[in-house]
């Protein structure tokens, strides 16, 4: 089961945009469950500037395999120009948890 599944990360500047990013994902079978979090403070280097925003995180549960799928939907939709998008494997979990992902991915 170790690398099969995946908790990615990205974060979107409203929780608009967040909400059409994670409804995408979840309708095309790509992710199963992706949860948004409340506003939080990002402080970061862009373009030569420190900057500081609200951003809502989003914590996306998909397998492996999907992940391709979902980096390509993610540039489709994200207003940024180059968003957050982080991968971490799934090693431990319940596994009745990893086999509604695996279903509910499933095309």
């Amino acid at each position: 089961m170790q690398d099969d599944f995946l908790l990615v990360m990205t974060t979107c500047p409203t929780k608009e945009s967040a909400t059409k990013l994670a409804k995408a994902l979840v309708e095309a079978k790509i992710a199963a469950c992706i949860q948004i979090s409340s506003p939080m403070t990002s402080i970061y280097r862009w373009e030569d500037e420190i900057c500081e925003e609200s951003e809502f995180n989003l914590q996306i549960k998909c397998t492996a395999q999907n992940y391709s799928a979902l980096e390509v939907k993610v540039k489709q939709l994200h207003p940024y120009q180059v968003p957050e998008l982080i991968a971490v494997s799934l090693t431990n979990g319940l596994p009745a948890y990893f086999d509604w992902i695996k279903e509910t991915t499933t095309p």
